[in-house]
């Protein structure tokens, strides 16, 4: 009888899980291992289905118990528990002896190798990052993502003639379409260092038709005018619960990619009230959650799914001292700021901009993945950038007290006047080590990472001259003329 109910169980996992009903599933694998515990495979399917439903905590404890019971590929869960305690939990010593881990089982596991890199890189050594990508490269020759990185930090080191030198030398033997992708938009990067704009363009252009190819996702620009048209049709009720727990409401910086929002959440860290908290995942994973109910739920969320939500939100932030604020610098979530005000009702929100060709070519020049399906064009950067202007105006209009905007060009040019408003309008005194470019960030987890650890500067203020001419039709879309070039 045990057996069949055990049976049973597991068909209920797998079924849900194919279905995409994570809750069912975590519920029936739960019930598995209470039946019997030493089933390692078990165990790595419910830490999945945790991690989908954000519940950390218990996700790093079934990973453990899948290791524990002999797991066929132990490096894969040690590499799961590492992205959680980085990504979301913010422990970046044990996310390294995970990854370390993960090495030991399989010296030859790459993604681990990889993972070590990028982690070694968020905590600014760059050393043990070249080991970490030196041994990836060992593995695997042609790997474009370790080859990519090493010329990014020689960037980085002033060092862009090494960079040139070396992607090109491996450029042809990287096959994979996304690895070579990688190689490209660091070469890029390389020759606009050195003012080589022509190439850096070619390169980049070549790097985004890759990664255009190589991405399951393409731009839709009727789908985001549509979405837009809803998140302004369906304009959220007046929310009536207060925040429900006793620590301060997060503080939101969004707005466009590459638009300053890595340096201002740095900025403000530096005081003695703010943590940094990076690119949360949350708000887009709840929001992805509600499927197509979304932006309609925005209005029917029930207090008790409010609640929940709340706090699944905040639990990771526990640890912090209570009167400490944690940013959350996701910076796509100005598509989500009525959902947000459902959440938290004092929620207020740091809305970064810089010079709109500027922030194109900023975007394009970047390595981002398939969740940012418009940077591979520039065409579909303007149209988004248009579809966001459109919807901040209807947020700012809804929740004009609540909106703070810091100009890029402005806080590089004059940081105090900048930085002084911003903590003005987060209701918290000025602290001197405000104004101290010297200290270093100790953790930065976005395509920010080097920029953001260099002195303050405005050279990327009026960069998009150097592409004038291939900026010409975004200008078009924008409604610039040769008199107000670069109106935004």
């Amino acid at each position: 009888m045990v057996n069949q109910h055990l049976d049973d169980y597991l068909a209920a996992g797998e079924q849900a899980l194919v279905n995409g009903r994570l809750e069912a599933a975590v519920a029936a694998y739960r019930a598995a291992v209470a039946l019997r515990d030493d089933l390692p495979d078990v165990w790595f399917n419910l830490a999945w289905a945790e991690r989908a439903l954000q519940q950390f905590e218990p996700a790093l404890a079934s990973y453990a118990n899948a290791i524990r019971h002999g797991v066929a590929r132990p490096e894969e869960a040690h590499l799961n528990r590492a992205a959680i305690l980085s990504d979301h939990l913010f422990r970046f010593d044990d996310a390294e002896r995970e990854l370390q881990q993960a090495i030991a089982a399989k010296p030859q596991f790459i993604h681990a190798w990889l993972n070590l890199g990028h982690l070694h890189e968020d905590r600014g050594a760059v050393e043990p990052a070249r080991q970490a990508y030196a041994a990836a490269i060992a593995v695997d020759p042609s790997n474009g993502r370790a080859h990519a990185r090493l010329g990014v930090m020689d960037i980085f080191e002033g060092q862009a003639d090494r960079a040139v030198t070396n992607l090109t030398g491996v450029l042809e033997s990287i096959t994979d379409m996304r690895g070579r992708a990688d190689a490209l938009f660091a070469l890029g990067g390389a020759h606009d260092a050195l003012g080589r704009y022509d190439d850096a363009y070619f390169a980049y252009e070549a790097a985004n038709w890759l990664a255009r190819s190589a991405s399951p996702t393409r731009y839709d620009r009727h789908a985001q005018d549509r979405l837009v048209d809803q998140l302004i049709r369906h304009v959220p009720a007046p929310a009536e619960l207060p925040t429900a727990d006793d620590r301060p409401t997060p503080i939101f910086i969004l707005g466009m990619f590459r638009s300053g929002s890595t340096l201002i959440e740095q900025i403000l860290s530096r005081h003695s009230a703010i943590d940094a908290g990076g690119e949360l995942e949350f708000i887009p994973s709840l929001v992805r959650s509600l499927g197509s109910r979304y932006p309609e739920a925005i209005n029917e969320i029930s207090a008790e799914e409010i609640a929940g939500a709340r706090n699944l939100y905040l639990s990771p932030l526990r640890e912090l001292d209570r009167g400490t604020f944690m940013t959350d610098k996701r910076c796509d979530n100005f598509m989500n700021i009525g959902l947000i005000k459902r959440l938290f009702p004092g929620a207020r929100f740091i809305h970064t901009k810089r010079n709109a060709l500027d922030n194109f070519i900023s975007i394009y020049a970047t390595d981002f993945d398939e969740a940012v399906p418009y940077g591979h064009d520039l065409n579909d950067i303007a149209h988004y950038y248009l579809s966001y202007q459109r919807l901040m105006e209807h947020w700012q209009a809804l929740y004009p007290d609540d909106i703070h905007e810091v100009d890029y060009d402005r806080l590089v040019a004059s940081p105090r006047s900048e930085i002084e408003k911003t903590i003005a309008f987060l209701g918290l005194a000025w602290e001197p080590q405000l104004e101290q470019p010297s200290r270093q960030p100790s953790t930065v987890q976005t395509a920010s990472l080097w920029q953001v650890r260099q002195p303050l500067h405005a050279r990327s203020s009026g960069r998009w001259m150097h592409y004038a001419q291939q900026l010409a039709t975004a200008r078009t879309l924008l409604g610039l003329t040769p008199e107000n070039p670069a109106d935004d």
